[in-house]
């Protein structure tokens, strides 16, 4: 029997309501596939934990999370809780610096034509994953301190060699291990930023170690274009990590939405996964939250534990093909009335029947 355990922080909003929906199916995948077993032990996290606590990613939480083989994230922040600076609390960013989860892996796919807003794309037309940076770039530059009085704000986008090689390389692994088009797509505002012109520097000299994997360099303002005229060009796509988090949304809206929209934050030692949509407090506790963004991170983790678990991953993607197929299961996202927990169940029920 093969044990792993898994650190679960459900956070805030629509965190805990998906996350429970993730674990349904993270079971049923456990009672399937048999000689594997998962051991899970919750955290509190977010924005809630900063005003018990006034913390919001306690110092003794990411180190108990380190001994455990992965973590299952639900959502943090609160848009009424903030920092005396006005910019709310982003604990899952910390916690991607802590744990040097430099490589934000992104899928988007296209499970049902009904969930696209494109004409003439229907299941599998729209396959791709977008590998973000996840630790430097734009984003690095959060942290820095601005008087409030100051006549101006600077943010520095940081591009180190270091970084951009680690990411790269990720990228041109991710083509190889995905076995399709064997196509690398650099986006990057070369043009005008000297930061993106090393980037892309950097992105040529790694390119030469992976002559089998063909490579395409596009500006960010031309690939958000293709990907809305022609997303079933892509294969991989990498880049910086402001970038990153602005195209992953845009590529959201072309499979249904960030319901849809699974992620990964991976290093070398650790690993987070977590859908890609917030904590949308709104709808949190009403049932209609879509937790199939949850349940496909749950099947990337399975992916990421290696050999024994990764069947785990290609069960739940086949079960969710099959639940969405024809569109007559669909959460309120997707325009239809399943709710969170039913969901839940056709997934978990259509693993148990694979």
């Amino acid at each position: 029997m093969r044990h792993f355990r898994i650190a679960v922080l459900p956070g805030d909003g629509i965190g805990p309501d998906v996350v429970r929906e993730g674990v349904k199916v993270l079971r049923a995948v456990e009672r399937k596939l048999g000689g594997i077993s998962f051991e899970l032990a919750e955290f509190s996290v977010g924005a809630a934990e900063y005003l018990r606590g006034g913390d919001p990613l306690p110092p003794g939480t990411v180190e108990a999370i380190k001994a455990y083989d992965a973590v299952l994230l639900g959502a943090m922040g609160l848009p009424e809780v903030r920092w005396p600076n006005g910019t709310e609390m982003t604990p899952q960013i910390d916690l991607r610096e802590m744990l040097d989860l430099y490589n934000g892996l992104r899928p988007i796919r296209l499970f049902d034509a009904s969930h696209t807003p494109l004409k003439g794309y229907d299941a599998g037309d729209i396959d791709f994953v977008i590998v973000r940076e996840n630790t430097e770039g734009l984003f690095s530059a959060r942290l820095a301190p601005a008087p409030e009085d100051a006549r101006e704000a600077t943010d520095i986008l940081r591009i180190t060699r270091h970084g951009s090689e680690r990411i790269a390389r990720a990228a041109f692994a991710e083509a190889r291990r995905r076995n399709g088009k064997l196509l690398v797509t650099l986006v990057d505002k070369a043009n005008v930023l000297p930061s993106m012109a090393f980037f892309r520097r950097v992105f040529d000299s790694v390119a030469r170690e992976f002559p089998d994997v063909l490579t395409e360099r596009f500006y960010v303002d031309a690939a958000s274009l293709f990907l809305v005229q022609r997303p079933a060009h892509f294969d991989v796509l990498v880049t910086e990590n402001m970038f990153g988090d602005i195209l992953s949304d845009l590529a959201a809206g072309l499979v249904g939405g960030m319901g849809m929209a699974p992620s990964a934050d991976i290093g070398d030692r650790y690993a987070v996964f977590q859908p890609s949509h917030g904590s949308a407090p709104d709808i949190a506790g009403k049932g209609i939250a879509n937790p199939v963004a949850t349940i496909l991170s749950v099947a990337m983790m399975l992916d990421w534990l290696g050999a024994e678990a990764a069947p785990g991953g290609d069960l739940i993607r086949t079960a969710v093909a099959r639940v969405l197929a024809g569109g007559r299961v669909r959460t309120r996202d997707l325009g239809g009335e399943t709710s969170t927990v039913e969901m839940g169940d056709h997934v978990a029920e259509a693993v148990a029947c694979a």
